[in-house]
């Protein structure tokens, strides 16, 4: 299983991740036109199996990997799981279009890191 996690700094942890939690749970009942996530050319858009949130923890399973969230005080933490680096990189750049997105009018940017790799020595940036 490849992983990866990111850390976004927000005053609004909770919004971002009932927001993002929403737009998947609409993906997954509308199955909406694919779209160009992290800039490159349409994708069929992602197959959302199941997704649950509350205020502070969300899942999105897309069956072959799952995004977790947790919101604490200032910090939204993402997670990413995937079988294989390219469902893990899929999810990457799904999550970091959307939070982005979500989050321009506060400058919101995710940055990918290998759980435990100290910060600063980011193995990806998005």
């Amino acid at each position: 299983m490849s992983t990866a996690e990111a850390h976004i700094l927000t005053e609004h942890p909770s919004r971002y991740l009932v927001q993002l939690s929403r737009h998947a749970q609409q993906a997954h009942r509308l199955r909406h036109r694919p779209r160009a996530h992290g800039g490159g050319t349409p994708q069929p858009p992602p197959k959302v199996q199941h997704v649950e949130w509350s205020q502070t923890r969300g899942i999105i399973n897309f069956g072959w990997g799952q995004c977790t969230m947790q919101a604490t005080r200032g910090t939204l933490t993402v997670r990413a799981e995937a079988t294989g680096e390219e469902n893990l990189k899929r999810i990457q750049d799904i999550i970091t279009a959307d939070i982005e997105r979500f989050g321009k009018r506060d400058h919101l940017t995710v940055t990918w890191q290998q759980p435990g790799t100290p910060t600063g020595q980011s193995s990806e940036a998005s």
